[in-house]
């Protein structure tokens, strides 16, 4: 029996739910990388660098290219940089929108009868 479409989605965001994980896509999104250069600069240790490319693999979002000793990886799809775009977005305007009901509550804090500050939490 087939998974519904909303599980396999759901298991797609679990999977993109580490920020090394984003970050190895956000890097192959701009070019592919050997491994050794994916250790440069993400600054982690190998074992759970092969950790996250081994669940990346697992989700099928990136393919690993075996160069005589070296591997490098690509990733599976140009969409995957598509949704990291959109996220981006997404959290950009969550962002702007958060500033600026932070300027309305700064701005309406100055007029009479309000409060002398704000707490934001």
């Amino acid at each position: 029996m087939n998974r519904p479409l909303y599980q396999a989605k759901a298991e797609l965001f679990k999977t993109l739910g580490h920020p090394v994980r984003i970050r190895v896509l956000e890097l192959l999104g701009e070019r592919d990388h050997h491994v050794s250069e994916l250790l440069a600069d993400l600054g982690i240790e190998p074992a759970n660098l092969s950790q996250q490319l081994a669940v990346l693999r697992r989700a099928y979002l990136v393919v690993p290219h075996k160069e005589g000793t070296t591997v490098s990886y690509s990733l599976a799809s140009p969409s995957i940089t598509e949704l990291l775009a959109v996220a981006r977005g997404i959290l950009t305007g969550v962002i702007t929108g958060r500033l600026e009901l932070l300027d309305d509550l700064r701005n309406s804090a100055d007029s009479p009868g309000d409060v002398n500050s704000l707490e934001i939490g």
